[in-house]
């Protein structure tokens, strides 16, 4: 009895804490892209992902797949959270777990950057390196086994599938879209890695508004260097990625966003990352072929993770 009476209370504190975090997540500044593009009639604006605890749009699922498996009971004190990333997700999933004392195991390719790892072990993650020839897919296959032969061990999050990710974008960032343009937005723009900011926030969009128009982007071809990308005629397509939703799906080079880098940071202010700028070129196609409308796009992290990239570019 007093055991049952002990981990109720445990329960409780971990469900305080981690609602203690919302505050923390979402409600991210809209940015007015002005200088490096500019057309009359045509606004262009993108969501700052990075400010909001976890440094990165991946923090709004990382933080509702927490939330949920605490709830569940599917996070039980002793057992960690284990899943497959190249960064971000990781990064988030460390900095909640961290805060609420959830041990956190990743999967994550061999190749991903020095910064990313130096991050994810400083948060007190444990990494487990998978082949970069086989990219998160490769994770994926590796956390899978582990779950499999272990658990009791582990809590599975599996970003891939997991329908919370989706979700956090349905019920947060489509709103906030929705609210921060006084609901003005004609276009929402966004790449597809687990494909959840663009599913969520464009099924969101589309039950506010089923006259919102959704492009979604994705690398060129195999070999492409937008890390969390997909190019999904050659990966293992993530299990809640709804290939009817896009109006429009655009391909993009990858050296065509990154020499968009220097020019953002000199004309807007803003160092972004690689990702953030192929959104960022996608959504200055889009307003290309428009005469008159709102764009949104995200940037779902700024420049701090990638110096590698940074320093080529200046």
């Amino acid at each position: 009895m007093q055991a049952d009476v002990l981990d109720r209370t445990v329960e409780n504190e971990l469900d305080q804490r981690v609602g203690e975090l919302s505050s923390q997540v979402g409600n991210t500044p809209l940015f007015p892209i002005t200088r490096v593009f500019n057309k009359p009639n045509v606004k262009l604006f993108a969501k700052l992902e990075w400010q909001q605890m976890g440094s990165s749009v991946k923090a709004r699922p990382a933080y509702r797949i927490i939330r949920e498996a605490v709830a569940a009971g599917q996070l039980n004190e002793g057992k960690s959270l284990l899943d497959a990333t190249s960064g971000n997700t990781g990064i988030a999933y460390a900095t909640f777990g961290a805060a609420l004392g959830i041990p956190v195991t990743l999967c994550v390719p061999e190749n991903i950057s020095s910064e990313r790892k130096r991050l994810l072990l400083a948060l007190g993650a444990k990494l487990i390196y998978t082949s970069a020839f086989d990219n998160t897919d490769g994770a994926q296959i590796e956390a899978k086994r582990l779950f499999a032969e272990n658990p009791h061990k582990y809590y599975y999050a599996d970003q891939y599938a997991n329908a919370e990710n989706w979700k956090a974008h349905f019920f947060g960032t489509s709103n906030e879209v929705i609210n921060q343009t006084n609901a003005e937005v004609t276009h929402f723009v966004a790449g597809l890695g687990t494909s959840g900011t663009f599913t969520g926030t464009g099924r969101g969009l589309k039950n506010l508004n089923p006259d919102i128009h959704l492009t979604s982007l994705q690398p060129d071809g195999i070999l492409h260097g937008l890390e969390g990308w997909k190019h999904m005629e050659s990966a293992i397509v993530p299990k809640f990625y709804d290939s009817t939703l896009a109006d429009q799906n655009l391909e993009i080079d990858t050296q065509e966003a990154l020499n968009l880098i220097p020019e953002v940071a000199r004309k807007e202010g803003l160092l972004i990352s690689p990702s953030s700028a192929a959104n960022l070129l996608g959504a200055m196609k889009v307003a290309e072929q428009v005469d008159e409308g709102v764009i949104v796009t995200v940037f779902p992290d700024n420049a701090d993770k990638y110096k590698e990239i940074i320093d080529e570019l200046f």
